[in-house]
C-alpha cells in the first residue's frame, strides 16, 4: 500500500484514521463497480494516524476492526484519499 502524507491531519483524542475499506477507487486509480468494491472490503487495515490519547494502537499497526454493519465510523476524504475515522475501542486486535 502506498503511503500517503497525512502530516496536515491528526485525529483528536482516541480517534484513529484508517483507509476506507469500501473505497471504489484503488491506489492505482482503477474504479471498481459497487459489487466488486463490496466484495473486496476488509476489516483488516493499516492505521494511518492516531490521536494523542490512544494507548493500544500506534501509527502503522495493522488492526482488525469491528466488522458489524452500523459500527460507528466517520467516512471522509482527507488529503485526497477516502478514509474512515473510528474510536480506538472499535479495534478488536492488533496483528503482529
Amino acid at each position: 500500500m502506498a503511503k500517503k502524507n497525512f502530516k496536515n491531519f491528526r485525529p483528536n483524542g482516541l480517534w484513529l484514521l484508517l483507509p476506507d475499506p469500501t473505497a471504489k477507487k484503488t491506489e492505482s486509480g482503477i474504479y471498481l463497480d459497487e459489487d466488486t468494491a463490496r466484495k473486496s472490503a476488509t476489516n483488516v487495515l493499516e492505521v494511518l494516524e492516531v490521536g494523542p490519547n490512544c494507548k493500544f494502537v500506534e501509527k502503522g499497526d495493522t488492526v482488525f476492526i469491528d466488522p458489524r454493519p452500523g459500527s460507528d465510523a466517520v467516512v471522509s476524504e482527507i488529503c485526497g484519499k477516502s478514509c474512515i475515522l473510528i474510536m480506538e475501542h472499535q479495534v478488536l486486535g492488533v496483528l503482529s
